[in-house]
C-alpha cells in the first residue's frame, strides 16, 4: 500500500516497474485534483490492482477497483481490462461520471 499526498492510496501497485508507476501517479493525481475541484468536501481516493489471468505469452489482464469518498458518500468502480493504462483512466472516468451526477442532483435539490 502507497499513500499518496494524505488522500490518496494505492494497494497492489508495487508489483509495476518504476516507469509505470510513475505514470500511474500522474493519472491519479490527476483525478485526485479534479474531485478535489469539483467538490470541496473531497475526502480520499484508493485504487486497488489486482493482475489476473497472467499468461507465458504477456496476455494479461488488470482488475482495477477505485474508491472516492467525498462528503461521506462513497463511490465505487470496477473494470477488468488488458492494458493498465487504458483500465486506469476507464475506472477513474466512471467514478469521476458518477461524483459529477451526485453533484448535479444535489445541486437541482438545492434549487428547489
Amino acid at each position: 500500500m502507497m499513500e499518496l499526498g494524505g488522500n490518496i492510496t494505492l494497494v497492489g501497485f508495487k508489483v509495476l516497474d518504476e516507469g509505470e508507476l510513475i505514470v500511474v501517479k500522474k493519472m491519479v493525481g490527476g483525478y485526485a485534483r479534479k474531485f478535489s475541484d469539483l467538490e470541496s468536501g473531497f475526502e480520499r481516493l484508493t485504487v486497488t490492482l489486482k493482475p489476473i489471468h497472467k499468461h507465458e505469452g504477456g496476455g494479461e489482464k488488470f482488475e482495477l477497483d477505485a474508491r472516492a469518498l467525498i462528503n461521506g458518500t462513497p463511490f465505487v468502480s470496477e473494470i477488468v481490462d488488458r492494458n493498465l493504462f487504458v483500465g486506469l483512466d476507464s475506472v477513474l472516468s466512471k467514478v469521476s461520471l458518477m461524483v459529477e451526477k451526485h453533484l448535479d442532483k444535489q445541486k437541482d435539490k438545492d434549487r428547489l
